[in-house]
This record gives structure tokens, C-alpha cells and sequence, in this order.
């Protein structure tokens, strides 16, 4: 063991060692004692710690951990007070108050699941409830879960053979997240050995479909099964979902609540450019890929430079005869040299064997990203010029990602001015940049084409200069139909309403996740949800599916058979919400990207610090909802 200790301790991450010190000692005079930590963007993530300090910390954690293997029990948990203390000292700031609670949960210190939910069965008083979930990806198995934890009644619907949602249908080459590993999880589940820090797609889904394997819900899914429509019938309050089986029969399902988990990245968008299906030769989307499809030593046409194209144009580069791959606008690249890397053997080992260091590897990566960019997208009013950048930091960010770009392209000048955008930082996606995209676009058998494509043509696409480019293989790197949520089916509320036709090509939803008219209808990873610089997803899901859970228990609770968010309510956050993404890079007027829909409005973002949303999910408030129907109908009757 001690052999295999000297290695992992080598390479391990000594903040994190310092706070799981604490808890193998109880002593904090480590902590005391050292220079506040001040991290650099593209350090190692120890901040200004000395070498020797670090040396120091590494051999009393080596002591204090073989003293506890030898049967030296832990020390108590820490105080509150002491537990701040170490939150501000690893996180290299003084965390604001308000903040202690929200990261207090995140930590979860003493192994409890903060967010499992109570049961809910004994409320009911007999009253059944049953819930359809919509979607078996990351956000339907978390509401499986959590409605199994509480003892609710539900049936998942999903339109594959499988769960794994994105994850199992985006398999093309390259595929990988773009948020740590130790954060892209859920909270509850341990953090176990990811074999990369940025995961493939092969191990997300394998992580995924484990997490519902180990908790059986295979039993409550109806899988290759589509749904057509979810109409609320008003008599009986209760919603009947038409669906379409493998079979091609169709069935209505009835549930008193509709949790929608389709999320907002897994429908196609194709590009409105003339000509489009008029390419002879095998055509596909990157999200669609097609397999059968022979790339090598063919010449092939690429349309887009996002987030997909970022992935799998390195991918397949070295083995194409050529590439014209076609640019509307360039991303920013944000630098993270190990994007490709393997998780250390060292980590790894640490994880499984010394106490707490997981959580709080886990609690660091949380806090550095969850608001540390964030600052630098807000947009400064008394900043004149805004067409490059939106703030003095956001200005200074902007000049040394464009300095790290010139640096690797130092030996082909040329692609400087077509690589770096001419929009601020944060106003459309970055990508995560470890040198493997310039290295593709350098190659000599890549061309970047930034010429306006006029139109595709049978033989290839051809650009506004009139010029050919011939291909054998076209692939559509378009991204998705973001704006256009819940387009897979119609959904029909109080009085015959439908709810795209209410939205009118605008989403909006109260939290992100209920509309006025449409009763006990929940929306996972909807309107304004999503998040450009400050975290991932999950934690996202997670609070929207604690606020789903308590809404249901307030239906049980109150006795009410519906809950509908009032319209003074809906429409008062909307504003908030836009007013807070119009002082924001994205919301910028003179960018246009994903985010936004096809009105201009910012219809994906969440322009607020993320402990905002945690604390408004935490419980739902009663005077925000109409309660109708059941004991609240007789109780206002009375």
C-alpha cells in the first residue's frame, strides 16, 4: 500500500489533500498556516502552494492515512465553522453567506443525500397518483429515482431501445463531455473511477444506464415507444398521452402529472441553405451518424464548426483524402490541455482509499466552475465598445485566448484572422481547446473554407465565389433545433390550448419548467435552463426534479388534484429572466447564436448565479400556484 500511496500522493491535487487532512486529524493548522490560494487560469490547480509546502502536506497526509489504516478512526466531522473555513480556504475566496448553505448541500459531508425526497405515498389518503415521464436520459432516470425514493407510482416512455438519452444516440467519432467528470454525475451516486477527466461517450452511457440498472427501473419503462400527444382532460384531471408502440399500434396512457425529460439537444437542425438533400453521395448529421459509411480516403465536405464538428473533425482528419470544412463563424476556444487525458492512476487510487478526498475534489471543481467565468460575462454599461468584448475582464480573458490561439498558429498565420471570432467571449459556445482543432485545421489535407455557401449541388457545395467544392461524403455538424422544445409532440392543457401555438416559436415557462394552462405538466432542461460558463447540467436537473417531486407532494399535501402556475407569476419571471440575459455576453444584441431563438430572445440560458436556482427550487411556493380540484375545491366551496 505505502509504494502504491507515494505514486497516487505525487500527482494528487494538494488543496484537496488539505481538507481531507482536516478529517483525518482534526488539526486545521495546515490551513492556518499556508498562503491563501490564488489559481490561475491555466495552472495545475494548486494554486501559488510552494513546492515544499506541498511536499509537507503530502507526507503528513501519508502518516495520518497509514496511522488510519493501522486503526486510527477519523476525527469527528468538523464544525460548521471549521467546515467554512476549509470551503473558503480551498475554494481561494471568502465564500458570501448566502452561498455556505447551497455549497454546504453540494459537499454533503456527512454522506447523506440532501435532495432524496420524503415519501409521499402516506399523503394521499387513499387518492391515487401516478406520474408519465417522458424521456429516459439523464433527467427521466433522475426522476425515475427520485419518484421510486419517494414512493410515487410512474411509467417512463422512451422512444429508444434504451436508457441513455443523448448519450446513446450522438455516437459519432470523438464524442465526449465538456465538463468534468467528477462534476458531469449525479451528486448522490459515489464518485466512482472515471477512466478520463472529460468522459467519452462509450463511458457516459455506460454510467448512466448502470445508475438505472442499479436501481431496477428498467421494470417501469415502455421502451421504442413513441409519444403523439399529452392532452389534459378537465373532467377528470388527468392527462391521457396518445402513444405509439414498436408494434405501430397506438395506446393512451392516463397520469396525474406529465414530467417532460426530451431535453433540448437531440433533434437535428439542417442548415437553410439551398440545395440541401441534393448531394448524390452519402449525406448524414452528426447526430445521426452513419457507420456504413467508408470515410477513408474519401474526400469529404463538413458544414459547421460547433460544438460537434470541434469533436469529430480531429477525429476523423488523419484519414480522410480531404476535408472542405465549411465555417459561418468560428468559436472561442477555451483552453484546457487535458481535455483528452486519462484520469491518473494516482487520483483514482486516492479516491477509493483516502477519506473525503473525492468530496472534496468534487467540491473544488463545483466552486471553479460554477461562477469562476461567470463575472466575466456580464456586460460592464460603462464599457464602450462592445463588439469585441463585453467588460474589462471579459477583455482580458478575450486577449489571452487570442494569444494562445496565435501561439499554436504561429507556423500558419494565414488562419489566424479565420479562427478568432469577432464577437465577445461568452457570446455564443465555447469549446474546450487542448491544440487537437488547430492541429486538424493545419493539416494539408483540411481546408477551411469561411466563403458563404451559395448552395449544395449534386457533386458537393458551392460557395458565393462560384468556386466547387467536390465531395464524396457530406456531413451536417448543424447542431440541434434547440429553441424548438418539445416539438416531438403536441401537448394540449385547459380549454383546448396548445402549447407550441401559446409559445408561438417563443418558449417561456416558470422556471423553466411550468406554464399557465397546463396543469400538474412539468418541463425538465427547459425554457432558460441552460448554462454557458458555470457548471453542468446535472446540477440543474437535479434541482428541477427536487422542485417536480415537491410539487407533487404539495398536491398530496394540500389534497388539491391540480396545480397551475399563475400567469402574473409565469410572466414576472420571464421579465427578470430576460432583463438578466440582456446584461449578459450571449444576450448581446449584434451576436447571434443557439441560444437564442428565431425572435432574437435568449430562450436557453440561465443568465444568474446557479445558487439563484437552486434557492427557488428548493420547495415550491403554494401562493405561486393555483390549487384546484379534490379537498382544495371543497375546501374553497366550504
Amino acid at each position: 500500500m505505502e509504494a502504491e500511496l507515494d505514486r497516487a500522493l505525487a500527482t494528487a491535487h494538494t488543496p484537496t489533500l488539505m481538507m481531507a487532512l482536516v478529517h483525518l486529524t482534526g488539526d486545521t493548522s495546515h490551513i492556518d498556516n499556508a498562503p491563501p490560494l490564488v489559481y490561475e487560469m491555466t495552472g495545475d490547480g494548486n494554486g501559488n502552494l510552494a513546492p515544499a509546502l506541498q511536499d509537507e502536506v503530502k507526507a503528513k497526509v501519508k502518516a495520518a492515512l497509514l496511522a488510519h489504516k493501522a486503526g486510527k478512526p477519523l476525527a469527528p466531522v468538523p464544525n460548521t465553522a471549521t467546515l467554512r473555513k476549509m470551503m473558503n480556504y480551498v475554494a481561494g475566496v471568502e465564500i458570501p453567506p448566502h452561498y455556505v448553505p447551497f455549497l454546504e448541500e453540494e459537499l454533503a459531508i456527512d454522506g447523506r443525500d440532501p435532495k432524496q425526497p420524503a415519501p409521499i405515498a402516506p399523503k394521499l389518503k387513499g387518492r391515487a397518483m401516478k406520474v408519465l415521464i417522458i424521456g429516459a436520459g439523464m433527467s427521466g432516470i433522475l426522476t425515475a429515482l427520485r419518484l421510486k425514493q419517494a414512493g410515487v407510482d410512474f411509467q417512463i416512455v422512451e422512444k429508444n431501445p434504451n436508457f441513455g438519452g443523448t448519450w446513446l444516440e450522438n455516437l459519432y467519432p470523438g464524442c465526449r463531455v465538456d465538463n468534468p467528470s467528477h462534476m458531469y454525475s449525479y451528486s448522490f451516486e459515489d464518485n466512482h473511477v472515471w477512466p478520463y477527466l472529460f468522459s467519452t461517450q462509450p463511458v457516459l452511457l455506460a454510467y448512466f444506464q448502470g445508475v438505472a440498472k442499479r436501481h431496477d427501473l428498467a421494470k417501469h419503462v415502455r421502451f421504442d415507444t413513441h409519444v403523439n400527444e399529452a392532452r389534459f382532460d378537465e373532467a377528470a384531471n388527468e392527462w391521457r398521452v396518445t402513444v405509439t408502440g414498436k408494434d405501430g399500434k397506438q395506446e393512451v396512457l392516463t397520469a396525474t402529472a406529465v414530467v417532460s425529460a426530451v431535453g433540448q439537444l437531440n433533434q437535428p437542425n439542417y442548415p437553410a441553405i439551398e440545395g440541401v438533400g441534393a448531394f448524390k453521395g452519402p449525406t448524414f448529421h452528426s447526430a445521426r451518424w452513419d457507420h456504413s459509411v467508408e470515410l477513408k480516403g474519401k474526400d469529404v465536405a463538413v458544414i459547421g464548426t460547433g460544438a460537434s464538428a470541434f469533436q469529430f473533425v480531429p477525429a476523423i482528419a488523419p484519414d480522410v483524402a480531404h476535408m472542405s470544412l465549411f465555417q459561418r463563424t468560428p468559436p472561442w476556444l477555451s483552453p484546457t490541455l487535458d481535455y483528452h487525458n486519462k484520469t491518473d492512476d494516482g487520483m483514482n487510487w486516492l479516491i477509493q482509499n483516502l477519506p473525503f478526498y473525492d468530496k472534496w475534489y468534487r467540491f473544488w471543481l463545483f466552486w471553479m466552475g460554477t461562477d469562476g467565468v461567470y463575472e466575466a460575462m456580464k456586460i460592464d454599461p460603462e464599457w464602450a465598445d462592445r463588439k469585441d468584448a463585453v467588460s474589462p475582464l471579459n477583455h482580458e480573458l478575450r486577449t489571452m485566448f487570442t494569444e494562445m490561439v496565435k501561439m499554436q498558429l504561429h507556423d500558419r498565420p494565414d488562419l489566424i484572422d479565420k479562427v478568432i471570432p469577432d464577437y465577445p467571449l461568452g457570446g455564443k459556445r465555447m469549446v474546450r481547446d487542448n491544440g487537437v482543432w488547430l492541429d486538424a485545421l493545419k493539416r494539408e489535407n483540411v481546408d477551411l473554407v469561411t466563403d458563404k455557401i451559395a448552395r449544395i449541388v449534386a457533386e458537393g457545395v458551392e460557395t458565393a465565389d462560384g468556386k466547387l467544392h467536390k465531395a464524396d461524403v457530406l456531413i451536417y455538424g448543424t447542431g440541434f433545433k434547440a429553441s424548438s422544445f418539445l416539438d416531438t409532440y403536441k401537448v394540449v392543457g385547459r380549454g383546448g390550448k396548445e402549447l407550441h401555438e401559446e409559445w408561438a416559436g417563443d418558449a417561456r415557462a416558470y422556471l423553466g419548467m411550468t406554464a399557465p394552462g397546463f396543469p400538474n405538466f412539468f418541463i425538465l432542461y427547459g425554457p432558460n435552463t441552460n448554462i454557458v460558463v458555470n457548471g453542468s447540467i446535472i446540477f440543474f436537473s437535479e434541482c428541477s426534479v427536487r422542485y417536480v417531486v415537491g410539487a407533487l407532494d404539495l398536491l398530496a399535501e394540500t389534497g388539491a388534484a391540480t396545480m397551475e402556475v399563475k400567469k402574473d407569476v409565469h410572466d414576472a419571471f420571464n421579465a427578470r429572466v430576460d432583463e438578466g440575459n440582456a446584461k449578459m455576453a450571449w444576450g448581446s444584441p449584434n451576436v447571434m447564436s443557439w441560444y437564442k431563438n428565431a425572435l432574437g430572445r435568449v430562450s436557453q440560458n440561465w443568465p444568474f448565479p446557479n445558487v439563484e436556482y437552486w434557492q427557488a427550487t428548493l420547495k415550491p411556493n403554494p401562493d405561486d400556484f393555483i390549487l384546484d380540484g379534490g379537498d382544495a375545491t371543497k375546501a374553497k366551496a366550504a
